[in-house]
């Protein structure tokens, strides 16, 4: 982890992981790779660096969920503080995909 002018940076993959918004960090690293994972509307790659006020969206096989990350400090999170807020969820036709 890297810190920027008290910016603290999180690897995508280990903060969807870390949030538990996916449960296993290689699963998150899969879901980035096929494109299920967009940080502030754009597709982005595992190492991708998370900061505090980013819009991350998920497409899960029946939903999407869309958050916005309230910390990027891996020691918060891992301290029980919130990671994220919940801006959205919406269920979508699993045939369909999303993106």
């Amino acid at each position: 982890m890297y810190c920027w002018d008290g910016d603290h940076l999180l690897r995508l993959d280990k903060y969807l992981k870390l949030s538990r918004l996916i449960k296993r960090r290689t699963l998150a690293q899969v879901m980035v790779e096929i494109g299920a994972v967009r940080i502030n509307g754009k597709t982005c790659r595992s190492a991708a660096e998370v900061r505090t006020g980013d819009m991350i969206e998920v497409a899960y096989p029946g939903r999407i969920v869309r958050v916005s990350v309230l910390t990027s400090d891996e020691t918060q999170i891992k301290r029980n503080a919130v990671p994220y807020e919940l801006l959205e969820e919406k269920k979508v036709d699993r045939e369909e995909r999303p993106w």
